[in-house]
């Protein structure tokens, strides 16, 4: 899942060693202890793993790690007494079926959503003659799945420099992802440079600064009330200047004036496309899992003034819910990239629809 991660630009480096250095004699030292002959050994130095992709399976397992622990919220609320509904029931009846549509709305799925897992749901079982209960369970597990997956998978990123515009109405947690996006960017060997582009709201800038300063990467940021396509040209010139490949710019957050923020994000990409061809290269919208159903309605609001190209889901750790999820997925028809996993700078996990489901139920 992280090919598209990797550099391209590093190739193995081959060093001969001088057999008349003491390079030479180290190399038999090192053989002899290991009980291997000088040919053995180098062959053995030649298929090892590279450091970096350990580095990068150990990373994936964390956030592998993370992203169970954060479903223990969810995992443990509502979707606990939709286990219990398919542990207690013995067989495949029209009660079963109301008594999981409750549930699921419970949950915060949402009516529209629920009508069609439960319709899908029917179909399957209809289809491939389910009659245990057993059966219908592992048969809702792979409609929910199906529900979330997408074949676009991770982010779409140019070459020499991308632009990635990071959208989403103020208290969502856009400055704290931003920051745990350029850690997780960075961890996959990319160098990341971020714009201060919301220059309205206060303390803004100053927030984007410190996590910045967390994340060990730069900041482009002019003055309070300036123009923020001024701040993302300038970002996109630094980028190009300092060999930076990826440039995320945050942006404003105020839905309650929506025909300014629509003016807003248009010249922001016309500036930023006429700088950089074919940029922005992805804008994401920040949804928080707590707010239910509002998550939906604030999401539907900014893709109908921004061209949203994917979602990150934040503070999954902090709802007993978690179906919002499913809502957003279904509703507007959007990726889901990312999902925040916890308060660290490092909690953040590229979204995998089959985990999880699987960590909702197991």
């Amino acid at each position: 899942m992280f090919n598209w991660l990797r550099r391209k630009d590093r190739e193995p480096e081959l060093v001969e060693a001088d057999e008349a250095s003491g390079e030479g004699t180290e190399l038999s030292g090192a053989a002899a202890e290991a009980g291997l002959s000088e040919e053995e050994l180098a062959e053995e130095a030649l298929t090892a793993v590279p450091e970096d992709e350990l580095v990068l399976e150990e990373q994936e397992e964390e956030r592998e790690a993370s992203l169970e622990e954060s479903l223990a919220k969810t995992r443990g609320g509502f979707f606990s007494r939709i286990k219990g509904l398919f542990n207690r029931k013995t067989e495949i009846t029209e009660e079963f079926y109301e008594e999981l549509e409750e549930l699921l709305i419970q949950a915060d799925v949402g009516v529209m959503t629920t009508q069609r897992l439960i319709e899908a749901l029917r179909e399957r079982v209809e289809d491939d003659n389910i009659r245990a209960i057993d059966g219908a369970r592992e048969a809702f597990r792979d409609e929910m799945a199906g529900f979330l997956e997408d074949e676009s998978e991770g982010l779409r990123l140019a070459q020499p420099v991308s632009l990635l515009l990071i959208v989403g109405v103020n208290g969502v947690g856009k400055t704290t992802t931003i920051g745990k996006l350029a850690t997780y960017l960075k961890g996959a060997g990319h160098s990341v440079l971020l714009a201060a582009g919301d220059t309205f709201r206060a303390a803004a800038i100053e927030q984007l600064q410190a996590w910045g300063s967390r994340a060990g990467v730069p900041v482009i940021a002019h003055q309070p009330g300036s123009d923020p396509s001024a701040v993302i040209f300038d970002a996109i010139a630094a980028a190009e200047a300092r060999g930076v490949d990826v440039v995320l710019a945050d942006t404003a957050g105020r839905l309650h004036t929506k025909f300014n923020l629509m003016e807003e994000l248009r010249k922001v990409s016309s500036v930023a496309g006429k700088r950089l061809p074919g940029a922005p290269h992805e804008v994401l919208l920040i949804v928080d899992a707590t707010s239910g159903q509002n998550a939906l309605i604030q999401a539907k609001q900014f893709t109908e003034v921004s061209p949203v190209t994917g979602l990150i889901v934040t503070k999954l750790d902090s709802t007993a819910k978690g179906g919002i999820v499913f809502a957003i997925r279904d509703e507007l028809g959007l990726p889901i990239k990312f999902v925040g996993t916890g308060e660290k700078i490092s909690d953040l996990a590229p979204f995998d629809a089959g985990r999880f489901v699987g960590g909702l139920f197991d």
